[in-house]
């Protein structure tokens, strides 16, 4: 079943994701940046916004280990930094800089997002955060976080008397 309804000029049936599950946080029905003033204090705020908003990463969780990716076009190893805060958070944070605006150009359309992007994942139990490997490969950011070896509780037979 499909829920429709058009309230305020939003469809909010487009909340509904793709698994039938409603997501409040999905950018996909409203932008809140977009309704931000494209000029505030002479900064883009809406923009600077959208880099961090926007960056996307997935997590999967496989037999052995915990993989982390996110997009990243165009940016290199240097640009980007992946740190363990405290015992089990993630975060992998950089900054997309801004073209230089010559003067003599005239341009048209600006629309890649430039500006810093932090993103934090708290890690489960079972991850082992002394062997976490990171690598960027055509503008996708890989994260490799194995998972703990399972410790077999010892099993001792005791005799009866």
């Amino acid at each position: 079943m499909q829920l429709k309804c058009n309230y305020f000029g939003h469809n909010w049936g487009q909340m509904i994701g793709r698994n039938g599950v409603f997501d409040p946080f999905d950018l996909g029905f409203w932008d809140p940046v977009d309704s931000w003033p494209s000029n505030f204090f002479g900064r883009n705020v809406g923009r600077d916004v959208q880099a961090v908003a926007r960056t996307r990463v997935d997590w999967v969780e496989t037999p052995e280990a915990h993989v982390f990716k996110a997009d990243l076009p165009g940016l290199q190893k240097e640009d980007v930094k992946v740190t363990l805060e405290g015992d089990r958070t993630l975060q992998i944070s950089g900054e997309r800089t801004r073209e230089q605006e010559k003067k003599t150009y005239t341009w048209h359309r600006v629309e890649r997002s430039h500006g810093k992007f932090l993103r934090r994942f708290r890690l489960p139990d079972n991850a082992n955060v002394e062997s976490v490997n990171a690598k960027v490969e055509n503008g996708v950011l890989t994260v490799t976080v194995p998972k703990a070896k399972k410790v077999e509780p010892e099993v001792r037979v005791v005799n009866i008397d």
